[in-house]
């Protein structure tokens, strides 16, 4: 079973989550860029993340075995701070590196004013570097939220193609399918959606444009959520194909959309990233 993660936050994760998703089949991630989990105080911080995005995490991905995107974006929770938003004028700057495959994460937390303002901002941002969008949809009030995106989403320059509305459930799929938009369903331990649920609603909705993360962060999570997900589908009737699909050949077909997804070889174990290592106490 190969996975790819296409919501994944691995600056929050160990190398022994790393070596763990290795060994299930995990061969390649997309990390959104997100909340700190406590208020970034300036612009200067999310630059200083934004790097280690682009540079220290995708080496650690790669000692071993795994390929790392990212997608950069003013998340929706901070964008209601004023010491924030500044971000989105040197976004255009971070959009154009070569391992950024979307922007993103984009969308809404408590539907303000403000979140109004940098989704439509981001979601120009992403047409005009030729990307496709990650948009977050609000843990409250999904219902509510998803019609507000979706307003939003048309009035943008992006086409449904090339947006994966996230964080989905039961109450939203439905809506989410007929917009045309790509479909993504975060698996968590508790919360969110669960590997059963997940299955459920690949036997009503199908396979096309689905795809399922873990979205792995400091919180209760688990990186392996994609796996459990895949024998899942395996131990209700889906064949190989339809896993693979969905674990698999979906993210690659969005994230191609950018132009930069890269899944050749990583490098060889054991190198430096800017006279680094991941190793620690040794020679």
């Amino acid at each position: 079973m190969r996975i790819f993660d296409p919501h994944i936050h691995m600056t929050s994760r160990t190398t022994d989550d790393y070596e763990a998703m290795h060994a299930a089949g995990v061969r390649a991630v997309v990390e959104p860029s997100f909340w700190l989990g406590q208020p970034r105080t300036s612009p200067a911080s999310f630059f200083d993340y934004f790097d280690s995005l682009l540079g220290w995490e995708p080496f650690r991905a790669a000692q071993h075995g795994i390929t790392h995107h990212c997608t950069l974006a003013l998340n929706p929770k901070e964008a209601n701070d004023p010491r924030c938003t500044p971000v989105l004028d040197a976004l255009p700057r971070y959009l154009v590196k070569d391992s950024v495959v979307a922007v993103g994460e984009i969308g809404y937390d408590s539907m303000t004013p403000a979140e109004d303002t940098a989704l439509a901002a981001q979601l120009q941002l992403a047409a005009d570097h030729g990307l496709p969008a990650l948009v977050h949809t609000p843990h409250r009030d999904k219902a509510a939220g998803l019609r507000r995106t979706l307003d939003v989403l048309r009035e943008s320059a992006l086409t449904p193609e090339r947006v994966v509305l996230d964080h989905l459930n039961e109450t939203t799929v439905g809506e989410a399918a007929d917009s045309g938009c790509w479909l993504g369903f975060s698996v968590y331990p508790d919360t969110k959606m669960d590997p059963e649920r997940m299955v459920r609603i690949l036997r009503l909705h199908g396979t096309d444009r689905v795809m399922v993360n873990s979205a792995a962060d400091w919180g209760h999570s688990d990186p392996l959520k994609t796996r459990q997900v895949g024998e899942a589908m395996l131990a209700a009737g889906f064949g190989d194909d339809a896993v693979d699909k969905v674990l698999w050949r979906n993210p690659v077909a969005f994230y191609a959309q950018s132009g930069r997804l890269d899944l050749g070889p990583t490098p060889p174990p054991g190198a430096l990233h800017e006279g680094n290592s991941i190793l620690r106490g040794g020679e």
